[in-house]
């Protein structure tokens, strides 16, 4: 599939004494099969976010760049509510007469 996104998440990052991937093994499986790879923990939450922050990432950026069409039936992306469409607008553009978050 030539525009998937696939994040190889080592876990347990936190039990470096128990590890049996050292992380120079785990990175280059990632990089000889196109993966990114981040260690994480879910005991202390480290990374954890971040790997599904790099995916959101970079499917906007795909979406962005037009190799990825969400209104395409079978790209695999869908809005979660069919209001959201037309809150996303294309970079660069303003509407007026809507208040802009600064969050």
């Amino acid at each position: 599939i030539p525009n998937i996104v696939i994040i190889l998440c080592g876990n347990k990052k936190d039990l470096d004494a128990d590890r049996e991937v050292t992380f120079l093994e785990a990175s280059r499986f990632a990089q000889e099969n196109e993966l990114m790879f981040l260690e994480t923990s879910a005991l202390t939450g480290e990374n954890v976010e971040e790997g599904f922050l790099k995916c959101a990432r970079i499917i906007l950026n795909k979406i962005d760049s037009g190799e990825l069409d969400p209104e395409r039936m079978g790209s695999g992306i869908q809005y979660g509510d069919a209001s959201l469409r037309q809150l996303r607008q294309p970079r660069g553009t303003t509407t007026q007469n809507k208040q802009q978050c600064n969050c």
